[in-house]
C-alpha cells in the first residue's frame, strides 16, 4: 500500500503536466487564427519538459549506485536533451516538431538503459512511457498539421 501512495503525487503531477501538450494541440484544430501561437506554446513547453527529463538523468547519475562508466555516460547524456531543446527553439516550428519527439524517444530509451543498471521506482518507467507517448503524439500531430497545412484546412472548410 505504501508504494501506491508513493506514486500518487508523481502520477498526478505527470498527468497534469500533460495539459500544456494536449490543450494547444486541441486548439490547433479549432483556432485557425492563432495557429502560430498554439504551436509556439506547444514547442516551448516541449523544450522545457525535454530539458527537465535530461535533468532527471543528471540526478540519477549523482544519486544512484552506478559503475564509473555508466555514471560518466549518464552525466554526458543528461545534457543532450537540453541541447536538443535549445536547437528546437532555434529552428522552424516544423523542424522543432521533429526534433522534440526524437529527443523524447531517445530520453525514454536512455531511461530504459539506466533501469537495467540501477533500481528505479517501479512506477517510474510505466509513467514515463505514458507521458512520453502523449507528449510525442501532440508534437507529431502539430508537425503533421504544419506539413500538410493547406490540405488539412481545405478538408475541414
Amino acid at each position: 500500500m505504501e508504494e501506491k501512495s508513493e506514486q500518487l503525487i508523481p502520477r498526478w503531477l505527470g498527468y497534469l503536466g500533460l495539459l500544456p501538450f494536449v490543450v494547444p494541440t486541441i486548439f490547433l484544430f479549432f483556432d485557425f487564427h492563432h495557429l502560430y501561437m498554439w504551436r509556439h506554446f506547444l514547442i516551448a513547453y516541449g523544450a522545457v519538459i525535454l530539458s527537465f527529463v535530461g535533468a532527471l538523468q543528471w540526478a540519477f547519475a549523482m544519486l544512484m549506485d552506478l559503475s564509473a562508466k555508466m555514471r560518466r555516460w549518464t552525466f554526458v547524456w543528461s545534457v543532450m536533451p537540453a541541447l536538443a531543446a535549445w536547437v528546437a527553439l532555434s529552428v522552424s516550428q516544423w523542424l522543432a516538431c521533429i526534433i522534440l519527439p526524437i529527443g523524447f524517444g531517445c530520453a525514454l530509451l536512455m531511461d530504459q538503459r539506466l533501469a537495467r543498471s540501477a533500481v528505479l521506482p517501479s512506477w517510474y518507467l510505466p509513467l514515463r512511457y505514458q507521458l512520453t507517448i502523449v507528449a510525442m503524439s501532440c508534437l507529431i500531430v502539430a508537425g503533421l498539421l504544419i506539413r500538410f497545412n493547406g490540405f488539412f484546412y481545405l478538408m475541414i472548410n
